[in-house]
């Protein structure tokens, strides 16, 4: 019988905690993103030494090579990550470049995750926390400056109804965006409240793991007029599940 989408993030979240994590690797987070249906990109995890798996073959180039590092939240900050990379010699030589850079910062390494490059669309963010008083609270923006320096975001109690995900994407002043302003692309709005209820409605993702789940960023989510691919995926785990702060 194929395991549901709860399970499977359960059981991950299991194996995360048994390995004394507080956090599960971006492997596993994007595992528990497809099934819960929000598309990511496909990938393979790749040793921390040693020939390419031939695995990396299935995957269209140009590549994304990303460290894994229970050590580390946030890998574009120490060089983790490397984008556009043309062939498996390219991905090998960053490999041994993030391999020495981790070591120089006395970074544990517990491997490498490639990528295929998501295509080119507008960078949006997804975002959870665990409130005390009101629990899982989901927030949607911008990518870049918008979410960075003008905080231009918006916020809504889970699980939200689809008015709701309207009402989030209308929030943001930056949401001209999103609509092809000034001959930008347009994105289906459609798409965009699929997404936000996948994560943030009813049986979604944060109510059916609200008490394992402390905080969710999402960020980049790549969205166009044909889709939206989570490129990057950070989940913190609550301290004891049903516990946490």
């Amino acid at each position: 019988m194929q395991e549901s989408p709860n399970d499977l993030a359960r059981r991950l979240i299991d194996v995360a905690r048994r390995d004394g994590r507080r956090s599960l690797d971006e492997a596993a987070a994007k595992q528990v993103l497809a099934a819960y249906g929000i598309d990511v990109p496909r990938s393979v995890r790749i040793p921390l030494e040693g020939p390419m798996p031939g695995a990396l073959a299935d995957l269209a180039a140009p590549y994304v090579l990303k460290i894994m590092s229970r050590d580390v939240l946030h890998k574009s900050d120490m060089g983790g990550v490397r984008l556009a990379l043309a062939d498996a010699l390219a991905v090998s030589a960053a490999r041994a470049d993030m391999t020495n850079a981790a070591a120089r910062a006395d970074v544990r390494l517990d491997g490498f995750l490639v990528e295929e490059m998501a295509p080119a669309g507008h960078d949006i963010v997804i975002g959870a926390f665990r409130d005390a008083s009101f629990g899982q609270t989901l927030m949607f923006g911008l990518g870049g400056i918008f979410v960075e320096l003008l905080k231009d975001v918006s916020f809504r109690i889970c699980p939200i109804q689809r008015v709701d995900a309207c009402e989030m994407i209308a929030e943001v002043r930056s949401a001209p965006v999103l609509l092809g302003a000034r001959g930008g692309v347009a994105v289906a709005e459609a798409r965009l409240v699929d997404l936000l209820m996948l994560i943030g409605g009813p049986r979604g993702l944060l109510e059916d793991l609200a008490d394992e789940l402390a905080e969710v960023d999402l960020n980049p989510i790549i969205v166009s007029a044909t889709g939206a691919v989570a490129a990057d995926a950070r989940f913190l785990l609550t301290e004891r599940a049903g516990h946490g702060d």
